[in-house]
C-alpha cells in the first residue's frame, strides 16, 4: 500500500459523500404552484443550485459563491464575491437577495441554499456600517484566534441579513433552508451565521467575545452593536412559524465514508471526532502522540490503522503571517511532533479545496516528503505561519481546485504497525 495514494483515496471518499448534487434531491419538495425564489450563499451553493434546477427546471433566484467557484445554471444567477473578507460584489448581491425575498407573499416559497463561507459572501452591513467596517471586522476576527461560532456571534449582530434576518425579510412566505454543515455540532444557527434560523445569542454575548479575545473594534462599530437594532430575532419571532431547515450533508457522514474505504483496504479506521477545535499546531501535536501510541504499542488498534477526524481548528497569528491555512499549519505541527517516526503518514485538507490564503486544499506528510525536509526549515515555517511554503518546497501540497462542497477540515493519519503490535 502506498500511503499517499491511500490517504488521498480517503479524502476523495469524504468529498463524494458531501457532493451537493447527491445530497439536495432527497430534501426537495415538489415545485410549488406559487412563486419559488432560490437564494443562497456559500462554497457549495452553486452546485446546490444546479441540483435544484436538475429537479425543478430553470428557477428564479441568486446565489453567491467565492471567486472561481461559479457553475452554470439555467435560471438562477450565480454571483462571485470575495471570501473570507467581504467585497462590494457580495454586498450588492446580498441586497438583491433581500429585495427578492421581500416581494414574496404567503403562498410563495423561499428556498435557501446555505453552506460554509456564506457568512462572508452574503454580507449586508447593519444600518450605520459600511463595507469597510465589515472588512475590518472580518480581518480582526480571523486574526483573533476565536472559534467559528464565536466569530459568527459578532457577524450576526452587525449584519442586516445574518442571525435570522433573512427569514424576517422573506416572511410571510414559506422558508425552506437546505444547509451543508461546515461547523462543529452542525448547528444551523452557526452555518453561514444562520441567516434563516432564530438566534439565541445576544449583544451581551458579542461584547463578552470582544473582551475575551481583545478585539479592538472602533467606537462607531461598538455603538451600532449596542444600538436599538443590535439584537437578532429569536425563536419567538413570527417569521419562523413557516420555516424549515434540513442539514443535508455534514462532516460526520464524510468521515464515515472515508472509514468505509479504509476498512475495505484492511486498515482499521478510528474516527476521533467531527468537531475537533483548538489551535491548529497544538492539535497536530496531540494527534501525533496518539499515532505514536498506536505504532509503538498497538493500542487501541492492532495492525495498520488510520485516525480520521474533522472539525475546524484555528490559527492565532503571532507574527506577520506567511502563506498557508489551518490544515497545513496543523500538519506542520504534526510533522514536527512525529519527525523521527517514519511509520506515520498524514493528510490534512479543507473539503472546499482551499486552505487559507493559497489555492491548495491542504498538504500531505509521507516518507517521500519527509526525505526532502529539514527540521530547521519546519520550525522556521511554523514560527512564521508559512506552512504553505514549507510543503511547497517538499512537494507536499494537495491541489484539488474548487470542490463545490464544504464540510470543513478532513484529516487522516495512517499508522503502519507490525503484526506483533
Amino acid at each position: 500500500m502506498i500511503p499517499s495514494d491511500f490517504l488521498k483515496s480517503l479524502f476523495d471518499a469524504a468529498l463524494e459523500a458531501a457532493d451537493p448534487f447527491k445530497a439536495v434531491p432527497p430534501y426537495l419538495p415538489e415545485k410549488p404552484k406559487g412563486r419559488a425564489v432560490v437564494v443562497g450563499a456559500g462554497k457549495a451553493s452553486a452546485r446546490m443550485a444546479q441540483a435544484v434546477e436538475a429537479q425543478w427546471g430553470p428557477c428564479e433566484g441568486l446565489v453567491i459563491v467565492p471567486h472561481g467557484a461559479s457553475l452554470p445554471c439555467e435560471g438562477i444567477e450565480i454571483v462571485e464575491a470575495r471570501h473570507p473578507v467581504p467585497d462590494e460584489a457580495g454586498v450588492n448581491a446580498a441586497r438583491k437577495i433581500l429585495a427578492l425575498l421581500e416581494e414574496l407573499g404567503p403562498e410563495d416559497l423561499a428556498l435557501c441554499l446555505i453552506s460554509g463561507g456564506g457568512s462572508s459572501l452574503m454580507s449586508a452591513p447593519a444600518n450605520g456600517l459600511t463595507l469597510q467596517d465589515k472588512q475590518l471586522l472580518n480581518k480582526l476576527l480571523l486574526e483573533s484566534g476565536a472559534a467559528i461560532d464565536e466569530m459568527n456571534v459578532l457577524r450576526k449582530h452587525l449584519s442586516a441579513i445574518k442571525g435570522g434576518r433573512l427569514a424576517v425579510a422573506a416572511a410571510p412566505a414559506q422558508i425552506l433552508t437546505l444547509a451543508i454543515s461546515d461547523v462543529p455540532g452542525d448547528s444551523p444557527s452557526i452555518i453561514a451565521s444562520g441567516p434563516t434560523v432564530p438566534d439565541s445569542s445576544t449583544v451581551a454575548d458579542a461584547l463578552s467575545i470582544i473582551e475575551r479575545f481583545s478585539i479592538d473594534l472602533p467606537d462607531h462599530i461598538l455603538d451600532v452593536l449596542k444600538g436599538p437594532d443590535g439584537e437578532t430575532p429569536n425563536a419567538d419571532h413570527p417569521a419562523f412559524t413557516k420555516a424549515q431547515t434540513h442539514i443535508i450533508a455534514a462532516p460526520q457522514a464524510s468521515l464515515e465514508a472515508a472509514a468505509a474505504v479504509a476498512k475495505r483496504a484492511g486498515v482499521t479506521p478510528i474516527i476521533l471526532g467531527d468537531a475537533i477545535e483548538g489551535e491548529a499546531r497544538e492539535a497536530g501535536k496531540v494527534m501525533a502522540g496518539i499515532a505514536t501510541q498506536i505504532n509503538r504499542h498497538g493500542q487501541p488498534a492492532r495492525g495498520p490503522a488510520v485516525l480520521i477526524s474533522g472539525g475546524e481548528t484555528t490559527v492565532t497569528v503571532r507574527a506577520k503571517p506567511g502563506k498557508g491555512g489551518r490544515c497545513s499549519e496543523f500538519l506542520l505541527g504534526f510533522a514536527l511532533a512525529a519527525w523521527d517516526n517514519r511509520a506515520i503518514s498524514a493528510l490534512a485538507c479543507d473539503t472546499d479545496g482551499r486552505d487559507g490564503s493559497e489555492h491548495n486544499a491542504g498538504a500531505i506528510w509521507t516518507t517521500q516528503t519527509h526525505a526532502k525536509a529539514t527540521r530547521d526549515a519546519a520550525y522556521t515555517a511554523l514560527a512564521n505561519h508559512d506552512a504553505y511554503s514549507f510543503f511547497e518546497g517538499i512537494d507536499g501540497l494537495v491541489q484539488t481546485g474548487p470542490t463545490h462542497t464544504n464540510v470543513n477540515d478532513f484529516r487522516a493519519i495512517f499508522v503502519e504497525t507490525t503484526d506483533e503490535n
